[in-house]
């Protein structure tokens, strides 16, 4: 007698799984609303509602989402290799529920900085996992096609939540429409993974089949793997160092095009649109530039997407009315696209299957650690130089790392 509740072997690939693979992608855009949220207003809450001068001040918001996302991607990739990744999913939603609520109800910029590390937390347990689900899902050969279209589900999130909380704010202020909004979109990002998603650790152990086997025993450490993608491996390091100065520029139009738009007279509609159009750009964009990474290999992308996100900081640099900032966002929102799938795929393209988790945390801890890093050298930087000339000084930064990526990243790959 057959049994109906049996579930089907796991098969690797889009097709076999595209509606686990849709309600993945689904919860990513929940993700990056949840951060996108903030993008156009939190910069405004702290100089116009709270005061806050100092710009070192003002981006420790950022500088304490990062420093608890780096490590706790990490810590995220191990715990999804021996746990599975269903439950570090839930894990991440579960601690940021109460992120809008402790913005809505701030009296102070301290509680924006604590709702920030549990922001940190969410981002660093919900995408790695929506990431780490979907390689699973899709196998090696479609890897890059599925890497953008996760990082362009998060994105286009990010984008639409940039676009509506600035328009909230302008419409009805600052507080408290914009993280009602956030609110909404927190609990259906949690319920989501309760009801829909399943775990997809049997699909990575189902790649490994055929490949060398690495038993328990034998899998490297946390350690190791750690010291092999920081350091002991150029091509991976070069990686590290792109996806953190990455960041660096991220952690700019985040914290200081508001700033800097604010200063022209620009409304909060207009700063959401702009931080919206760069976030779209970035997202849509990626859908091409993983499959593309896929035909061409890792490295052209890599190196251009760097030299493109340079110019578009430059751009931001001496823009001066709404064409100007349009323009710098649309190209660092294009480089971004070539630099964020692709360097997820190379990474994983270079480790084995049953620790590529972990590896993708190493990654991410130095690539998220960008915002923490990035946060504070801004911040100095826009108070010795204003944001513009801290625009420009990144700018020059990034190129290094294009020209470092060109010279230590192997042809083609990672």
């Amino acid at each position: 007698m057959p049994q109906g509740n049996t579930a089907p072997p796991p098969r690797l690939g889009l097709a076999p799984n595209l509606a686990q693979f849709a309600l993945l992608a689904l919860d990513n855009v929940f993700v990056g609303m949840l951060v996108g949220s903030e993008r156009a207003v939190v910069p405004l809450l702290g100089r116009q509602t709270f005061h806050v001068t100092s710009f070192v001040v003002l981006l420790s918001f950022i500088a304490a989402f990062g420093v608890v996302k780096g490590p706790l991607n990490l810590l995220a990739g191990h715990l999804a290799d021996r746990f599975g990744r269903r439950r570090v999913l839930l894990a991440g939603w579960a601690v940021g529920l109460p992120v809008p609520w402790l913005l809505l109800a701030a009296p102070n910029w301290a509680w924006v900085v604590a709702a920030n590390l549990l922001l940190g937390a969410n981002q660093a347990f919900a995408w790695t996992m929506t990431v780490t689900s979907k390689i699973d899902l899709v196998g090696p050969r479609e890897r890059g096609l599925a890497l953008g279209i996760n990082e362009f589900s998060g994105y286009a999130g990010v984008a639409l939540a940039s676009a509506v909380t600035g328009g909230l704010a302008e419409r009805f202020g600052l507080r408290p429409a914009p993280f009602v909004f956030a609110a909404a979109v927190s609990v259906l990002g949690f319920l989501l993974p309760v009801f829909c998603v399943r775990e997809t650790l049997d699909f990575a152990r189902l790649e490994a089949v055929g490949l060398p086997r690495t038993a328990p025993a034998d899998r490297p450490a946390v350690g190791a793997v750690f010291r092999r993608v920081s350091w002991d491996d150029r091509a991976l390091l070069a990686c590290c160092l792109a996806g953190m100065l990455n960041k660096f520029s991220d952690t700019a139009v985040w914290g200081l095009v508001p700033i800097a738009m604010t200063a022209e007279r620009f409304s909060p509609a207009s700063i959401g649109a702009t931080v919206g159009v760069y976030a779209l750009s970035w997202g849509v964009a990626q859908i091409g530039t993983g499959a593309l990474s896929d035909r061409i290999g890792r490295k052209p992308p890599v190196v251009a997407g760097l030299a493109l996100n340079a110019l578009g900081l430059a751009t931001a640099a001496v823009a001066h009315g709404g064409t100007g900032w349009l323009g710098g966002a649309v190209a660092m929102g294009l480089g971004t696209a070539l630099l964020y799938p692709v360097l997820l795929a190379a990474i994983s393209d270079a480790v084995h299957p049953e620790w590529r988790a972990t590896a993708l945390g190493v990654y991410r801890f130095w690539r998220d650690g960008g915002y923490a890093l990035g946060a504070w050298a801004l911040g100095m930087g826009a108070g010795w130089l204003d944001p513009r000339g801290a625009f420009l000084a990144l700018a020059a930064v990034l190129l290094i790392s294009a020209a470092l990526a060109a010279r230590w990243m192997r042809p083609g790959g990672s």
